[in-house]
């Protein structure tokens, strides 16, 4: 399979897909190195990429599994595998850039349970889920806050320094005019196994703007573990730049 995809190009290949991500592991419990790649068609003087497809292949049949992503266009998709669910097999994560100006990313989780692959993972669901609102107040402050998971955050926006303070604020630290920002999707996913124990942890970041995207307030992040059902978050900070002082 891996020959055919990656030969020189044919009348019947010439619109074949190339690898583009490659991992072995063990995916289904037997001991056995399995095959997990990532395929996809080529854009001609681009990095982009489009029908992006996870395969997998059975170490031990050479049967061939292909799992189509809901989102399959994008830049640079990457495959890492871990033991995500504690079962003590190789689980996939799939990341793939989406190339908007937010740093939006594409992600996937896929784990062998009950001797099926199936989807425990997706960026879609989760950014439905982690939503937020962000709302400048008077006093150089601004909330963060996620009416679904009823949390608020409270950040200090003194460390953007004076000039930035000026133009939204007058002499008494009061808003000239009412401003809302907002909270970018899923960013950034990083497996972290912080107990290491085995079992990987989720540590996701979601980016804050202000006025506009370029105007970083910080960053959403939160650590998710799985639950047996889904990952659930364990912990949730918001993370801020340092001032210069």
């Amino acid at each position: 399979m891996k020959a055919k995809l990656n030969s020189g190009p044919t009348r019947d290949t010439l619109n074949s897909p190339s690898i583009v991500a490659a991992k072995r592991g063990d995916i289904d419990g037997d001991g056995i190195m399995d095959h997990v790649f990532l395929t996809a068609h080529k854009t001609p003087d681009s990095p982009f990429l489009k029908n992006i497809t996870l395969s997998i292949q059975d170490g031990k049949t050479n049967h061939l599994q292909q799992i189509t992503l809901n989102n399959n266009a994008g830049y640079n998709p990457t495959l890492f595998l871990g033991d995500f669910t504690g079962n003590k097999l190789d689980d996939i994560l799939v990341v793939i850039d989406t190339g908007g100006s937010g740093g939006a990313i594409y992600s996937y989780i896929f784990s062998n349970i009950d001797g099926q692959v199936r989807q425990i993972f997706n960026s879609d669901t989760f950014n439905e889920n982690f939503t937020y609102t962000v709302t400048y107040q008077d006093q150089y402050k601004a909330f963060v806050t996620n009416p679904k998971l009823r949390e608020k955050y409270v950040l200090d926006l003194t460390y953007k320094g004076m000039n930035y303070l000026n133009e939204i604020y007058n002499e008494n630290g009061d808003l000239k005019a009412p401003i809302e920002g907002w909270v970018n999707p899923l960013s950034g996913l990083y497996p972290v196994d912080f107990n290491r124990d085995g079992t990987y942890e989720l540590e996701s970041y979601q980016r804050i703007a202000g006025r506009y995207n370029a105007d970083s307030l910080g960053y959403v992040l939160n650590v998710l573990k799985w639950n047996g059902q889904v990952f659930s978050p364990q912990r949730k900070n918001i993370a801020i730049f340092g001032g210069v002082f």
